[in-house]
This record gives C-alpha cells, sequence and structure tokens, in this order.
C-alpha cells in the first residue's frame, strides 16, 4: 500500500506544469498588439515652409544613406513623429506629454510602431479630430479605407495644384489610413478680405433710395395741376390782355380800336372708379379801351357723361348751354343797330353703342333750341327776333366695321325736322323743314400717331313752303390729328352747316368751314402754333356766296407752372359778291394767362 502512493504524487506534478506552460503560450498568443489604427488627423493649414523643411531634411538623409554613412540623428528618427500644432488655438486637445522628442519628425510621417509587443503600456495617441474604432481590426479597416480612397479621385483646386504636385510623393503613407473628412484638411487659408470680394446674388445687391431714383419725366410739366372738389378734378383759368385790331367788330362798317379781353375757362373730370363724366366752359368779354365802340360778352357751358351699361351697351349723354351775340357779318345780321341781338341755345344729346364682333352701331338722338332776344337799333328801339325761334330734332345711325383695331369704316343714315315755334314768319313763310342726310366715312386710330374721322355725303333739308327753295348740297367732315414727330401736332377740321334765315325769299345758305392748323413744342416752357382757314358760304335761292380766308401765328411762354405770355397776330378777309359783305380786319393781342 505504500509503495503506490509516491508514484501517484508525481503523476499528478507533470500534469500541472504541463497546464501552466500551456495558459501561458495561450496568454501570450492572445495578448493585443499596439493599435497603429490611432492616427494623427491633421487639421488647420499647413505651412508651405514646414512642407519645404520637411522635404530638405529627407533629402539629406537620403544623400547620408547613399554615401553609407549613419544619420547621427538616428535616435530623432527612431522617435515617435512631431505632433502637428495648427496656428489656431484650441484646434487640438492640449498634450503635455509629447515634449520635445517628436520635434524632429515630419507632419506627414505615420505613428510610429514599437516591436515590443511585450510592453504593459503602449504609446499615448497623438491628438486627433476624432477617434477611430478601437479592436483588433484596426489594420483591416485602414487597408478598407485606403482602397475605398483610391476610387474616389480628388478634383484638386486651382490654388493648391502646385502644392499637392510637389508633395505628392512625401504624404502617400500618410493619406491611405484617413478619414474622407480629411480630403479638405489641407485646402489653403482663405484671406481675410475673400467674403467681401464674392460677387454677391443680384436679389442682395444694394439699391437707391426712393428719392434718388430717376423719375419719369412728365409729358406736358407746365399742365394745370388741377383742384380736387369732390370727386371731381376742377382746372380753371383766367386771361387778362388787350388786342389792336383795325375793325372793331368784323364787318364792313368795322373801325380800329383798342379791345380789353377777359377770358375765364374752366374744365372738369370726374376720377369715378368705373363710368365717366367730363364738364367745361368758357366766358370771353370785350370792351372797347378806345376807338370804335365794342361791347361784347359770350360763353358757353357743356357737360358729358359716359355710362357702361350691360350686354356691352354704352351710353353717352351731353347737355349745353350757349350764349352768343349775333355777328355783324352774319347773313341775318342787321344793319344800322347799336347792339346785335343774342342767340341763346341749349342742347342736349343721347347716344347708345353697342359693339357685336366686329360690327359697331350708334343710334343717337339730339334737341337744340335757338332763341333769339330783341335787336337795340341806333334810335334807342328794339326790333323783336322772336320769328327766328326754332328747335332741331335729329336722330343719327351709324354703323361701322372694325377692319382692323387702326381702320373702321363706318355710314351714316341722318333724319330730322327743324320747327319754329311762330310757325309763320313775320314775311309770311312757313320756315319749318325736314332733313335728311347720308354720310361715308373712316375713322384711324393709331396712337398718337394719327386720329380722328372724316367723312363725306350728301343733305337735304325741305322747307314746307313751296315757294322756298330746299335746301340741299354736299357734306364734309372731318376731325383728324397727326404728328410726325414728338412735340408736333398738326390738326384738320372740317365741318357743314346748315343756316336757315328768316329774309323774305331766300330760304338760307350751307356754310363750309375748314381749318388746318400746327402745333409745335419748342421748349418745355415755349409752344408755337399757327393756323390757316378757310369759309365758303353758299346762298341758296340766289346767286351768292361768301369766301373767308383767314390766318394767325402766336407763342406761348409759360413763366411757371401756373402763370404765362400768350401773344398772337392774325389777320381775316371776307369778299363776296353781295353788296356790303366784304371787309379786312387785322390784330395783335397780348394776354397775361393765370392757371390753377
Amino acid at each position: 500500500m505504500s509503495g503506490v502512493q509516491p508514484e501517484k504524487s508525481s503523476g499528478r506534478k507533470g500534469k500541472a506544469v504541463c497546464a501552466l506552460l500551456l495558459a501561458t503560450s495561450m496568454f501570450a498568443l492572445l495578448r493585443p498588439t499596439a493599435l497603429h489604427a490611432q492616427e494623427t488627423e491633421l487639421r488647420g493649414e499647413v505651412s508651405e515652409s514646414a512642407i519645404l523643411s520637411d522635404q530638405q531634411r529627407k533629402a539629406r538623409q537620403l544623400a547620408l544613406a547613399a554615401q553609407g554613412q549613419a544619420p547621427t540623428n538616428a535616435a530623432q528618427d527612431n522617435a515617435p513623429a512631431r505632433t502637428y500644432l495648427p496656428a489656431s488655438a484650441g484646434a487640438v486637445p492640449d498634450d503635455t506629454d509629447t515634449g520635445d522628442a517628436t520635434a524632429a519628425g515630419s507632419v506627414f510621417d505615420p505613428p510610429a510602431a514599437t516591436d515590443d509587443t511585450s510592453a504593459d503600456t503602449p504609446a499615448p495617441p497623438k491628438p486627433r479630430r476624432r477617434s477611430s474604432t478601437a479592436g483588433q481590426n484596426a489594420a483591416d479597416q485602414a487597408k478598407d479605407k485606403a482602397a475605398d480612397k483610391s476610387k474616389k479621385k480628388k478634383k484638386p483646386t486651382a490654388a493648391d495644384t502646385d502644392t499637392t504636385a510637389s508633395t505628392t510623393a512625401s504624404t502617400t503613407d500618410a493619406t491611405d489610413g484617413a478619414d474622407t473628412d480629411q480630403e479638405t484638411a489641407n485646402r489653403r487659408a482663405l484671406t481675410i478680405d475673400s467674403a467681401d470680394k464674392q460677387k454677391l446674388d443680384p436679389g442682395a445687391e444694394r439699391t437707391d433710395a426712393i428719392e434718388g431714383q430717376k423719375k419719369k419725366p412728365e409729358d406736358d410739366p407746365f399742365a394745370a395741376t388741377g383742384v380736387k372738389w369732390g370727386s371731381f378734378v376742377i382746372r380753371p383759368t383766367i386771361e387778362q390782355g388787350l388786342t389792336a385790331t383795325s375793325n372793331g367788330d368784323s364787318s364792313s362798317a368795322g373801325k380800329s380800336a383798342l379791345l380789353s379781353e377777359t377770358a375765364l375757362r374752366f374744365s372738369a373730370a370726374s376720377d369715378w372708379r368705373e363710368n365717366s363724366a367730363t364738364i367745361d366752359g368758357y366766358g370771353l368779354f370785350r370792351e372797347t379801351v378806345s376807338g370804335y365802340p365794342v361791347h361784347n360778352e359770350q360763353g358757353r357751358i357743356e357737360g358729358q357723361l359716359n355710362v357702361d351699361l350691360d350686354n356691352e351697351l354704352r351710353a353717352i349723354a351731353k347737355l349745353g348751354y350757349e350764349a352768343v351775340p349775333e355777328s355783324a357779318s352774319a347773313p341775318d345780321a342787321i344793319a344800322g343797330v347799336s347792339k346785335q341781338p343774342l342767340r341763346q341755345t341749349v342742347d342736349g344729346s343721347l347716344a347708345v353703342e353697342k359693339h357685336v364682333g366686329k360690327m359697331q352701331y350708334t343710334l343717337t338722338g339730339a334737341v337744340s333750341h335757338d332763341f333769339y332776344g330783341d335787336a337795340k337799333l341806333s334810335n334807342g328801339t328794339s326790333l323783336s327776333q322772336k320769328d327766328q325761334d326754332s328747335t332741331l330734332y335729329t336722330a343719327t345711325l351709324r354703323t361701322g366695321y372694325e377692319i382692323s383695331p387702326a381702320i373702321t369704316p363706318f355710314t351714316e343714315i341722318e333724319v330730322g325736322r327743324r320747327a319754329y315755334d311762330q310757325r309763320i314768319d313775320n314775311e309770311g313763310f312757313e320756315r319749318s323743314s325736314t332733313l335728311l342726310g347720308a354720310r361715308a366715312g373712316l375713322a384711324l386710330d393709331m396712337g398718337e400717331k394719327l386720329s380722328g374721322e372724316f367723312s363725306a355725303g350728301w343733305l337735304r333739308e325741305a322747307i314746307d313752303d313751296k315757294n322756298l327753295e330746299a335746301i340741299s348740297g354736299a357734306t364734309v367732315n372731318a376731325d383728324l390729328k397727326w404728328s410726325p414727330e414728338r412735340g408736333t401736332t398738326i390738326g384738320l377740321t372740317g365741318k357743314t352747316t346748315v343756316e336757315p334765315t328768316t329774309t323774305a325769299n331766300e330760304s338760307g345758305d350751307i356754310l363750309y368751314s375748314g381749318r388746318l392748323t400746327g402745333e409745335r413744342q419748342i421748349r418745355a416752357n415755349l409752344t408755337g402754333n399757327a393756323a390757316l382757314g378757310l369759309d365758303w358760304r353758299d346762298y341758296i335761292g340766289i346767286d351768292g356766296h361768301d369766301m373767308t380766308l383767314s390766318a394767325e401765328a402766336g407763342l406761348t411762354w409759360w413763366l411757371n407752372r401756373y402763370a404765362g405770355l400768350t401773344t398772337r397776330v392774325r389777320t381775316e378777309k371776307l369778299t363776296s359778291n353781295l353788296p356790303g359783305r366784304d371787309y379786312t380786319a387785322n390784330s395783335i393781342f397780348l394776354r397775361v394767362k393765370v392757371q390753377r
């Protein structure tokens, strides 16, 4: 029994030794090696002087190695690489353990690795922006990153092309294990004023103040500004001046005179949103200062209302009143009177417009009533003119076709009735008559270049009294404005008027009036104007006619927006085959004009 026990103890000891050796071997094999994945990534800018000094140092080492000499600073080369210190403070955390031992290292050298795998304390990691994943697979991850980076080619900028080309060989090992964020780490630093030199977005550029912007010039800088009154803008004007004339009343018996003339004018326009209304009026007063006696007052006021109705209908209503003394050169003028009778007229019209496609229709009804005052004879008595009082009723249908927005031909048919208040006049004639007329014309609308209309036709007014011949003849009407260039306006107006009479055995006459005008804006405050006139009067029932020629020229000089000076020279001559009708009148006048 005692001999078996020692043999059992020695076997147990041998097994324990074998187990201890096996555990020691496994521990040595499983011990982790130093992590090479903890790399120091460069941050901030790298100066060119540091790159140049590193290249020079490596060149010297290669030269010494070629000569077979050992480098004198081998101890320094085996030391860990010097940690890169950026210029900006706080870029990396402070590390006091690095010391001066890494001063000679290259900024692009990889971290130094030690072959002593049994060392308990590995080399401290260098400062970096962020830590890589630590572990046994750090080396594999570095290789994977290097492979991925070779696929993603970096596009160098123009600023660092030269620097990158010169340092490619020395930076290959340092960039193999870098993260993708390191691609932009070594870009050239921007200058302090680089942000100011960048091109701004056009929408963010500074603009001038409202007061400094260029204002659009006014078409007429001396036009009246007007006075606001309710929903209307009123523009009043007053003119005062003197007229020197060779014929005070434009008659065959007229003589020279110096006249004082006062003119009052006003216009009012509404500022309504949809419809519109206008009111215009004037008053003219002439009084002799010296010479041939003249006492003349006349005036007119008229209003117009435009209303848009349903179904593309438009209504235009007009109403007016006029008071004018009978002209001394009129066919019905009474000779040997101290004052001609005053003729007063009240007129109104209502028109309805309708557009159907390119067709245009206008139906107009008008009424005009004339009544005369008494004529004052030179002996102090008066002569009644009541037999001339009459009312004219007319209806006009106008049809047009719009060929284009600029050209619209049209036709008009007019019918009417003239009714005298006194059915049989003082000479025993029935003066009432029936009117019928037809016209064709063309309306133009080319903007400021050319606008207006003209027409021609035939008119006949048959008098109820069979002993009196009907008044008939061709009619011509025109109202055109042409602007050959900016600041110049040429106008042409023409009108045909039937003038009845109460003279015994006479039916009346047809008056053709034409006027050619021109206006030129010489300067912003200086305007010149000129006019030529021609009137032809054809008497019905007798072989007689009158022709009147006129010409005038004038200037208007604005001192400011509210006051100006106006001057005009005019000549007029009437020739007739009837006795006692011829006359010539020359005149010149100067006025001061004030407007608001």
